[in-house]
Formats: structure tokens, C-alpha cells, sequence
């Protein structure tokens, strides 16, 4: 199906796949995926990849809640650097292999160090990306963490 879910099948981590209707026309990918699932966007998770230091080559994953944004400066407190940016479309496409608004965390290309927004831990279930639009990844954010090898953080800005 996709990466992701092949993952997820190969290290036998329980989660239920959800579907809809992509619209083509939105570009607000997470709060459509909420918002077609009838889900609270508090549980609706997107993936960020950032560049380290500028260098989009360099790059790292966040998933945070799609009702919030990313904070730059917990972001790279987060992982052990000056700053961070958030990467171009290109290099975000290349590094993950998926299309923006379809990355997951999961089955990247390339893995990155990963954090994920300490407010997953709030819920027993979270959704994410599964690897294209228009499919969503409902699993329990424990085990995201322990396949990613991800920490739990705040990075959520509240500015």
C-alpha cells in the first residue's frame, strides 16, 4: 500500500487505516484529515521536516497536532541545535519519499531523528499521515514512538 503501512505490518504494531476524499483544491492537508474523519484536530497529527542550521540537507521530523504550530526555537532545543527552518517542498519530497501533504513519519526514505509533540501522550490513540492524501494512520502514540525512535517533547508554539 504504501511504506508506511508496510511498517507498520512488518514490526506488527496494531492500527486502523482511514480513508476520504482528498480534495485537490485544499492545501491544508491535517485540518481536512480531521475534519473529513470527524476527529478532534487536537488527535489529528502532522509531520514537519525542518532543516538543521539551514542546511536542507540536514534535515529532522516533528509531528505535532495540525491545530497548532510548529515552535522553531523548541524545535532545535529539541534536537541539539543553533535553529532551525522548516525545509523546502523539494527537499522534504526527497528526503521522505512522499508528496507534501502525504508525509508520514513512518517508512521515510531517510530516517530522521523524530520528536513527537508531548500532547500525543494525552490520548490513547492518535492520526497520522499514511503516506499519501487522503489516508489517514490511527495507532497508539507509544508505539509511534518506540518505531521511530522519537522522544516526547513540547514543541508546540504558544505565542
Amino acid at each position: 500500500m504504501t511504506p508506511a503501512i508496510d511498517l507498520l505490518k512488518k514490526q506488527k504494531v496494531p492500527f486502523i487505516p482511514h480513508s476520504y476524499e482528498h480534495n485537490p483544491d485544499n492545501t491544508h492537508f491535517g485540518d481536512e484529515a480531521a475534519e473529513k474523519l470527524g476527529i478532534d484536530p487536537n488527535q489529528s497529527f502532522k509531520t514537519l521536516l525542518v532543516a538543521e542550521n539551514g542546511d536542507q540537507k540536514k534535515l529532522a521530523c516533528f509531528v505535532l497536532p495540525t491545530a497548532h504550530m510548529l515552535s522553531l526555537k523548541k524545535a532545535a532545543k529539541a534536537i541539539g541545535v543553533k535553529k532551525v527552518e522548516l525545509a523546502d517542498k523539494d527537499s522534504a519530497q526527497k528526503s521522505s519519499g512522499y508528496l507534501v501533504g502525504g508525509i508520514s513519519p513512518l517508512g521515510q526514505k531517510k530516517r530522521l531523528k523524530t520528536v513527537i509533540d508531548q500532547s500525543a501522550l494525552t490520548f490513547e490513540h492518535i492520526y497520522i499521515s499514511g503516506g499519501k492524501r487522503g489516508l489517514s494512520v490511527e495507532l497508539c502514540p507509544r508505539h509511534l514512538a518506540t518505531i521511530l525512535n522519537a522522544q516526547f517533547t513540547d514543541i508546540l508554539d504558544t505565542d
